[in-house]
């Protein structure tokens, strides 16, 4: 009897090239398309909808099952999805700190609802089209998630929140493709979305206007924005912001001010509606605390473990020593300053190709609190 799997279809190339690769294998697949977001709710670029689990997309990936010859479902995840990611989006900057909606999405949505969905119908996996790889460690007996083969689409940084039960019920058929390779492979299967282009917007953002989208969802923050608040520098009042979340550290354009030479976003206060300037050696930081910690090849990391650290998805990442305190909470100090740590942030932890686990970033250390402590391989 074949082995049932669950594809989840955005209608984009990568996880249409991961299903006719199941298909080829002999596997009985079924085709979820999750439908996140009311359009009417999200505004922005309703006409020309491209980002996934949009109407172009539902559309794109029903025509894909249809090729290959799978039965293909939607479920409107909508509900759960705005209560869980859209909310959790806009209370953070709110909050003054930078979300990654996706790491949510993808942890809530995307796994456990379709793995829940999966049992109901039968399937022993689901899989999805992302460029990583996922394996059980022989040793430990725990799953983890690794980069995938092209370094170029790795995705291995999003998938951090994933827990122990979404893994082992988990198929990355294209852990070892290329993107042109998995674009071949389309061609192969006539797949009708081959030559589909990329999206790298947030999906419940078409027009990739986070202003846009935040002022009509809080519309207080429109008077919020007339009144503004602080900008700070060296102390010292500069100017007036037009509102805490339209700002995150590292920004340097669009700050209202002339300086004579560059400055940058340094710090966001939002109980203070104060907005942080500095110049870029304010930038670094030695290292940093994260909270909300999942960890995947370790259960625990008390003895201290050396890493790989990237602080955002397109970050090549900067060695130092993790480890977490009594409270589950994670640090981080670095072998040298990392520039812009923003908190809202995925702190994501590697150990050569394994991802070891990861965690959103709270705030930046200061250099007392960075005092390099021992680990159990320096010992």
């Amino acid at each position: 009897m074949k082995q049932r799997v669950v594809v989840a279809m955005s209608g984009g190339v990568d996880s249409s090239v991961a299903a006719g690769i199941l298909a080829e294998q002999g596997y009985d697949l079924i085709g979820i398309t999750i439908k996140t977001y009311r359009y009417e709710d999200v505004g922005g670029n309703q006409g020309n909808e491209s980002s996934c689990c949009s109407l172009d997309g539902i559309n794109d990936a029903r025509a894909v099952a249809a090729t290959i010859g799978f039965p293909h479902y939607v479920l409107d995840f909508s509900e759960r999805f705005g209560a869980e990611v859209i909310e959790n989006f806009v209370d953070e900057y709110l909050a003054g700190r930078t979300p990654n909606p996706c790491v949510i999405c993808n942890r809530r949505i995307k796994w456990e609802e379709q793995i829940r969905k999966s049992a109901a119908l039968g399937a022993n996996w689901i899989a999805t089209g992302h460029y990583a790889g996922v394996r059980r460690d022989a040793r430990s007996g725990r799953y983890l998630v690794s980069r995938g083969r092209d370094a170029a689409k790795d995705q291995s940084y999003a998938l951090w929140g994933l827990t122990q039960e979404s893994l082992s019920r988990t198929l990355f058929p294209l852990a070892g493709l290329t993107k042109p390779e998995a674009r071949a492979l389309a061609a192969k299967y006539r797949l009708p979305v081959a030559g589909k282009g990329e999206s790298y917007e947030i999906c419940f953002i078409p027009d990739n206007n986070y202003e846009r989208f935040l002022r009509e969802r809080v519309p207080a923050l429109n008077a919020v924005s007339a009144s503004g608040g602080e900008l700070v520098m060296d102390g010292k009042v500069v100017g007036r912001h037009r509102g805490v979340p339209f700002y995150t550290i590292g920004q340097r354009r669009g700050l209202g001010i002339a300086t004579g030479s560059p400055v940058y976003v340094t710090g966001i206060d939002a109980e203070r509606n104060r907005i942080e300037l500095g110049t870029a050696d304010k930038l670094a930081h030695r290292g940093l605390a994260a909270r909300q910690l999942n960890l995947m090849k370790y259960a625990d990391l008390r003895s201290g473990l050396r890493v790989t650290a990237k602080i955002r998805s397109m970050d090549a990442g900067g060695a130092g020593l993790a480890h977490t305190d009594g409270d589950g909470r994670l640090r981080v100090v670095f072998d040298t300053p990392r520039k812009s740590v923003t908190p809202g942030q995925s702190v994501v932890l590697y150990e050569g190709d394994d991802v070891v686990g990861g965690g959103i970033i709270e705030r930046a250390l200061d250099e007392r609190e960075s005092a390099q402590p021992q680990s159990q391989n320096d010992a």
